[in-house]
């Protein structure tokens, strides 16, 4: 998102450089091992992340009892899915599901740091963290979902979530017209971690 926060177009090489200058010297010291590391990144590549996300929104799309559960008890719905062992822990303990409706858009943002709900959207993105992001989400939440190419209508009533250690929420997208004979595996290809967090729509392609 540069032209909303105007990063630097080198950011990504100098942070990664500054990750493996600080992993390299945590290993020579022996405070942790290659082997811990590739775990971790696997761990984030193959169990928790967005694909999980995916799923269950795909699933709330196709199933109304399921979304209504969704809704009512988060961590129950989704400890009903078959998921990997985990998801209630590492950022998961308290999930909560918001779901976007044609006169109500909801959007995930924390105040205070970088909470997020890893099981379901996987690590934070750059600008979720930055407070720019962060306060200007607060005082002109449309301003800031234009900006990401959300145009909201008037009359569609827009709904702040913040997350924090308590408390981790994400957002049910509305599903795309003329998907509604959709299996869930095609669904899920169409769902983003941005549309679950409520910075972006899902698109029909």
């Amino acid at each position: 998102m540069q032209s909303l926060f105007k990063y630097v177009d080198d950011r990504e090489q100098k942070n990664a450089a500054r990750a493996m200058a600080l992993e390299d010297l945590l290993i020579k010291k022996g405070l942790i091992t290659q082997d811990s590391i590739d775990t971790i990144l696997e761990y984030f590549e193959t169990k928790m992340g967005p694909f999980n996300g995916a799923r269950i929104v795909a699933r709330a799309w196709t199933d109304e009892s399921f979304k209504q559960y969704l809704l009512q008890d988060t961590p129950g719905a989704i400890a009903s899915m078959d998921f990997p062992t985990g998801m209630a822990g590492a950022e998961g303990e308290h999930m909560k599901a918001v779901a976007n409706a044609p006169s109500d858009h909801n959007m995930i943002i924390c105040t205070l740091c970088s909470c997020y709900p890893f099981p379901v959207l996987g690590l934070p993105p750059y600008w979720y963290k930055d407070p720019s992001f962060r306060s200007r989400a607060v005082r002109e939440p449309r301003a800031v979902l234009k900006e990401f190419g959300v145009n909201l209508p008037s009359d569609v009533q827009v709904h702040l979530w913040d997350s924090s250690a308590q408390i981790r929420w994400f957002v049910i997208p509305e599903q795309p017209l003329g998907t509604e004979d959709w299996t869930e595996e095609e669904l899920v290809k169409l769902v983003t971690p941005e549309s679950m967090m409520g910075v972006a729509m899902v698109e029909k392609p």
